[in-house]
């Protein structure tokens, strides 16, 4: 059940039986030359609607904007500052939380959302504790990001091994590609597993030391027949999370 589909009644009658919500979050960003830029939102967003598939849980639009400031020196990257996205990811939830939602369970797609989202939920249960939020019952926000889980792990090393790398994976421009495989991209990659090491902070100094975008990372190993396994694995392990969590 999507709420971008769903009439103000059909979600009156869905808050009868469940509290809880799916919200898909992920970022636009660059993602090597043959990776799509809105890769970490469509992941999130087909994992997130498949979970919802299977447990019947309400799922919200996705967030396609995250904090990806490092990514600005390649074209078509758009971030948000970690403040900019605590402040909407703490608007979304209170909006919700006002029609009587308590649980908000975030599939995310994006590394570089982590620590933004973990703060984000710190606010809002700070909003609860100094009574500012205006809400009388207790909300409970969950972070799951759509890679976790052994099966999924394990999978992935078999299909990737050290050629997965860290941004820019075959991982998730696989489940990509399986979500949009008229959008697949072809390009060079010189070398074929890009480099791996150095930091950075800046967009400039991410791109100085990571030139084509990817990070330790061989995405033409991505196909979407491997993708279709991942999806069906990720949304297997996310059902099972989501269903436990909503029943503590």
């Amino acid at each position: 059940m999507l709420l971008e589909r769903s009439s103000w009644p059909e979600v009156a009658a869905y808050l009868e039986k469940s509290r809880g919500i799916i919200l898909p979050i992920g970022s636009t960003e660059q993602h090597g030359p043959t990776g799509l830029i809105g890769t970490d939102a469509i992941c999130a967003e087909v994992v997130a609607r498949g979970a919802g598939d299977v447990t019947g849980a309400l799922v919200a639009p996705t967030i396609a904007f995250g904090m990806a400031q490092h990514h600005l020196a390649f074209p078509g990257s758009v971030a948000l500052r970690p403040t900019t996205l605590i402040a909407v990811l703490c608007d979304i939830v209170l909006s919700l939380a006002r029609h009587g939602f308590t649980h908000f369970y975030f599939v995310n797609g994006h590394g570089g959302n982590i620590a933004t989202l973990s703060a984000a939920f710190s606010e809002i249960y700070a909003r609860r504790s100094l009574r500012l939020s205006g809400e009388d019952q207790a909300l409970r926000c969950r972070l799951r990001n759509w890679w976790q889980g052994r099966e999924l792990r394990e999978v992935v090393q078999e299909l990737y091994g050290e050629a997965e790398g860290s941004h820019a994976t075959p991982s998730e421009v696989a489940l990509a590609a399986f979500a949009y495989p008229d959008a697949i991209k072809k390009a060079p990659l010189d070398p074929p597993v890009a480099p791996k090491k150095g930091g950075f902070t800046d967009a400039e100094d991410y791109r100085r030391n990571f030139p084509d975008g990817r990070i330790g990372s061989n995405p033409a190993l991505a196909n979407a027949e491997d993708g279709r396994r991942l999806y069906e694995l990720a949304v297997k392990a996310v059902a099972q999370d989501y269903l436990e969590w909503l029943a503590k």
